[in-house]
């Protein structure tokens, strides 16, 4: 016989054994329906959310913003994509219920004006813009080229600027919202990767400065921080031999799903939320991130004299091919 007590009242009653275990397993099931109740009940509510949000999305032909306008023309939502490369962005829009798309080097001022403008039009207006065209390379500060530096922070910064700054006068209402892609490389730098965290840093605060200036509004704005994640410009990125020189034994390369970017994102624009993170680690490491950079240096520098060395005479490409002429 099992014996339980009722607390607070003094009484006291037994159950056969079986009896007791068939109780529990019933708890047990119910707090197991009740989750997957809570979890249809929230995905229900992404999706009335996203349904019929005008959306506007940079750097669309592959990659994370390929994937979520994908998801999001699933999820109900209106879309238009933006990108560099016209076949893929093609393809991608038309994955979308031919969806409006453009090209756009997002260096160009003009052109972005032009696309925002382009999908105001043919959307009836906007709702939500997701910054997200980014590159990287490897550069190393002391004989890198320094060309480099200011094609990566060309696209990323200037070109997350020039975005939001078109998008933000149709987004300014209440229920409109911002997402700009940064990086867990904002918050947490690595060797060789400078240019690229430098430029991501600098997405950080326009996304910061932007929920402030956009709250009188009503409108919101979140910054997204992805560690690597099953992308083109990850495996691009991290596909030198300098990184493998760098990355050997360190056991920091841990490269997480697409679909933990993209279910992130769906989640954030869905609640308009200040901090969209993935994978889920990343979300302390932020506040932390004082304390985790010296322990990150100490990871490094097994392999760093090496891949210092490789850098130096190793001329990979940006992630993503650029226009040859500068805007």
């Amino acid at each position: 016989m099992v014996a339980r007590s009722f607390g607070g009242t003094g009484l006291c009653c037994s159950f056969p054994p079986g009896q007791e275990r068939r109780r529990e397993t019933h708890r047990m099931s119910s707090r197991a329906a009740r989750r997957v109740r809570t979890y249809a009940l929230a995905m229900n509510v992404f999706s009335r959310s996203v349904s019929g949000r005008r959306i506007l999305i940079t750097g669309a032909a592959r990659g994370i913003g390929a994937a979520l306008a994908r998801r999001l023309h699933e999820r109900g939502a209106r879309i238009a994509v933006v990108g560099l490369e016209p076949e893929l962005l093609a393809q991608v829009a038309a994955a979308c219920g031919d969806a409006p798309w453009s090209a756009c080097d997002v260096r160009s001022r003009p052109q972005v004006d032009a696309v925002v403008e382009m999908a105001v039009d043919r959307l009836g207006g906007l709702d939500v813009v997701v910054a997200n065209a980014g590159v990287a390379a490897q550069l190393p500060l002391a004989g890198g080229d320094p060309d480099v530096f200011e094609r990566i922070n060309a696209v990323n910064v200037l070109g997350t600027y020039y975005t939001v700054r078109a998008a933000a006068p149709h987004i300014s209402h209440p229920g409109g919202y911002a997402v700009v892609i940064a990086s867990l490389a904002a918050a947490v730098h690595a060797p060789l990767l400078a240019a690229y965290s430098a430029s991501k840093a600098a997405v950080e605060v326009l996304g910061n400065t932007l929920r402030v200036e956009l709250r009188p509004s009503g409108a919101r704005c979140g910054v997204a921080y992805f560690a690597e994640l099953d992308t083109d410009m990850t495996s691009r990125g991290f596909g030198t031999e300098a990184a493998a020189a760098l990355l050997r034994g360190s056991g920091l390369h841990r490269v997480a799903t697409l679909e933990a970017g993209v279910t992130a994102l769906e989640r954030g624009i869905a609640r308009r939320s200040r901090r969209i993170v993935a994978p889920g680690w990343v979300r302390p490491v932020l506040p932390l991130r004082m304390a985790v950079q010296p322990l990150l240096d100490r990871r490094f520098q097994r392999g760093l004299a090496e891949a210092l060395r490789i850098a130096r005479s190793e001329h990979p490409p940006l992630t993503t091919p650029q226009p040859v002429d500068q805007p």
